[in-house]
């Protein structure tokens, strides 16, 4: 099933000539109906307006979307919202969710099973930041649409 940027299922996207976009409020959506969203987003900007996307890129923003959603979901008590927008050559994933604790990339340890999330976003992004807001944070990873 294919979405458009425009309306996606009940999820508003917020679409600019300029810059494509997509919002999603993520509190009661699964991380795979979010991911599958993030790369419906992609394959229509670059089908419907051109814009220069590589699979790889798709990829990547699906599983940086999963574990900043799953995050989220796991440590945020109240509402999150994921928006993705192109910017120029590249793809700003800004995740907003209700808890003021900033994420913190754990020592690695081979052994420790999950919380490697935030490891994995950085690994991925081309960069990655958080921000506080007047309701928790924000996390802002941005991505090369052309995969470098």
């Amino acid at each position: 099933m294919s979405h458009s940027p425009e309306e996606t299922g009940g999820h508003v996207g917020v679409p600019s000539p300029v810059e494509p976009s997509l919002a999603v409020d993520v509190g009661g959506s699964p991380p795979a109906q979010v991911r599958q969203l993030s790369a419906s987003f992609l394959t229509t900007v670059r089908e419907a307006r051109g814009v220069a996307v590589v699979d790889a890129t798709v990829e990547i923003t699906q599983l940086i979307v999963s574990e900043l959603v799953t995050n989220a979901r796991k440590y945020a008590p109240g509402p999150a919202f994921l928006h993705l927008r192109i910017t120029g050559d590249a793809l700003r994933i800004e995740m907003w969710d209700s808890s003021p604790v900033h994420p913190a990339a754990r020592a690695p340890d081979p052994l420790r099973v999950g919380q490697h999330g935030l490891e994995i976003v950085t690994a991925l992004a081309r960069n990655v930041t958080t921000e506080t807001t007047p309701a928790g944070k924000r996390v802002i990873a941005t991505v090369a649409l052309d995969g470098a």
